[in-house]
């Protein structure tokens, strides 16, 4: 239920003339006008207050009639187990997928996730951790005011700090949850937490009571559950449904459950937990064992009917529970699940790729539904079967998932409406004329060097144009390259620095050893390369590269990224990248917490 509260202030005459009443009939229970003024700027008032705003009104000979303030808004479908045929797509890619190191984003970057996550489909986007930081709860009420049909989450741990900041955060959202968790398993509770087991339960029903002032959507995590005492389980569920969660998460955290026993699990604990059959039941699975996505599915069997996921699998560790897989495999297998989904499948590869792009996360080319080899075939038997029927070897299509609609049908004549309103198409919004030009200046360049240019050709000009317009110390300027068999590479690379221009000449092993040398040389930063990966963002021998560097330095890992047709160009873009997040790493918005 969700109030009118605005409207219900308003009956009483307003907020004055409520605190006035208020102190005649409750002198020893004072409620000041300040008060008044937060429950109506949060559109919330705790229960015990709305209790006693009830009798005042029957104090005052005029009863009140709540279901007169009621407002109705789109809500999840919430129906008992049994009958629920829904599965929702809760995704944490902006929130435990960055905690990958080196993967955390700007505002900007998680803005476009966002955005493409909205597109593809996703029925909840956690969008970060509220109060990790001022960068993250900014994030996430920018994403709040950007989306308009997926639920917009925060996390919080079970304190009122973090759950208000949550609230505060998600509250421009057209739909808004609060997701609060404390661990609760007896290695957890004794040895991180000091808490006894009733101390966890009264935080966990305090969270959540808080968290209903902010919004009738609230999940609650128990987390490291699949080694918590299913005894306590279900004390702390049934006491937090009775607090008013609406969402309970049962999180596989190290990732040590076995698929069987998870499903044994869900069914017992949701069998035993008293109001169980009126809340929606969540698996938020690890993949330290590489069983994150079956364990996913057995918890969908044993009733679960929210799945927590990352696009790539990305997150902590090992990883998360990978989206495309999970959704792929209701979908495919119907037959055995016999459930739904809202996903968009056909955007599960830009999705895929877009994510990729922006984290420095290459996708393996043999990764299930996304890499590069998921629908080739090498073998002449499995070519034969194709070419006769496709369903011999392969058993959804390519087309399905999103691999074959990325033919960009511009080229260096279209002008620039025409790649404005591609843009749009691709989910990707600049926020200037200016951003907009310079793109479709690079845009024409590229148009130069290649006949064709793809989708993902555009991500990629879009995420490093997005790098070039921002204020950064370091900018690539232009690079000579001399090399020959039997000599030893050399590299002379001219970039600016706060706007004056240095050359370095430098030799190293290979050309790109040279080219990190030189620029070392300009910009010394002693960072330790961790990580140097090339990928071809698409097919022939045409195809922009796009590299990624990955740089240590006192315990601080970034990634930077570079794409240009020339891969030694595009690896001294990702070093210059690199070492530009090296010098502000404040602007690296990290969301922390782990679920």
């Amino acid at each position: 239920m969700q109030l009118d509260i605005a409207r219900l202030i308003d009956y009483f005459g307003g907020v004055n003339a409520l605190a006035a009443a208020w102190k005649q009939h409750y002198p020893t229970e004072v409620v000041s006008t300040a008060a008044i003024y937060k429950w109506r700027a949060r559109a919330s008032l705790p229960l015990a207050q709305l209790q006693k705003l009830t009798a005042l009104a029957e104090l005052q000979g005029r009863p009140l009639d709540l279901n007169a303030f009621i407002q109705h808004q789109p809500q999840l479908e919430r129906t008992t187990m049994s009958s629920n045929s829904r599965v929702i797509i809760f995704d944490t890619t902006l929130r435990d997928g960055e905690q990958s190191p080196g993967a955390a984003m700007t505002k900007e970057e998680k803005i476009r996730i966002a955005r493409q996550l909205e597109k593809l489909g996703v029925d909840v986007i956690e969008a970060g951790f509220a109060a990790a930081s001022p960068g993250d709860f900014d994030a996430i009420q920018t994403i709040a005011k950007t989306i308009t049909k997926s639920t917009v989450c925060s996390l919080s741990r079970a304190n009122e700090r973090d759950v208000r900041a949550a609230g505060e955060a998600i509250a421009p959202a057209a739909k808004k949850r609060i997701h609060t968790f404390i661990a609760t398993s007896p290695l957890h509770m004794e040895h991180k937490l000091k808490m006894s087991p009733a101390q966890v339960r009264e935080a966990a029903v305090k969270a959540v009571k808080i968290a209903r002032e902010y919004t009738d959507d609230v999940e609650f995590s128990c987390e490291d559950a699949l080694r918590s005492d299913i005894d306590f389980l279900v004390e702390i569920c049934s006491d937090v449904i009775a607090a008013g969660a609406t969402t309970i998460n049962i999180p596989d955290t190290v990732g040590y459950a076995i698929p069987f026993q998870t499903e044994k699990f869900f069914r017992e604990l949701i069998t035993r937990t008293q109001g169980g059959d009126k809340v929606i039941w969540s698996a938020h699975c690890h993949d330290d064992l590489g069983l994150s996505v079956s364990n996913s599915l057995a918890a969908v069997m044993g009733g679960a009917r929210q799945v927590e996921c990352t696009i790539n699998g990305l997150g902590e560790r090992a990883g998360n529970a990978s989206l495309e897989e999970i959704v792929m495999a209701l979908k495919t297998r119907h037959d055995v699940f016999g459930l739904e989904t809202g996903i968009d499948t056909t955007q599960i590869v830009p999705t895929s790729k877009l994510v990729s792009t922006i984290t420095g996360y290459p996708v393996q080319p043999n990764k299930a539904i996304v890499g590069a080899n998921a629908f080739a075939h090498e073998s002449g038997i499995h070519q034969d079967g194709i070419l006769k029927c496709r369903e011999t070897y392969e058993i959804m299509s390519a087309e399905s998932v999103g691999w074959s609609h990325n033919r960009l049908t511009l080229g260096k004549l279209s002008g620039r409406n025409a790649f404005k309103t591609k843009l749009t198409e691709l989910g990707i919004h600049l926020d200037s004329e200016e951003a907009l030009n310079s793109a479709f200046a690079r845009f024409k360049e590229l148009a130069d060097k290649k006949r064709e240019i793809f989708d993902e050709d555009l991500h990629a000009l879009v995420s490093d144009e997005l790098v070039n317009i921002t204020p950064d110390r370091y900018k690539y300027l232009s690079l000579k390259i001399q090399t020959e068999t039997g000599e030893l590479p050399q590299a002379e690379i001219v970039i600016s620095e706060q706007g004056q221009e240095h050359r370095a000449t430098s030799q190293g092993s290979g050309p790109v050893d040279a080219v990190f040398k030189a620029i070392e040389s300009v910009a010394p930063s002693h960072a330790q390369l961790q990580l140097y990966s090339v990928n071809a963002i698409t097919e022939g021998t045409e195809s922009q590269g796009e590299v990624t560097v990955r740089l240590s330095k006192d315990g601080f890992i970034v990634n930077g990224q570079g794409a240009d047709t020339d891969v030694i160009v595009a690896s001294a873009k990702a070093y210059i990248s690199a070492l530009n997040k090296l010098q502000k790493p404040d602007e690296r918005i990290k969301a922390q917490g782990m679920i």
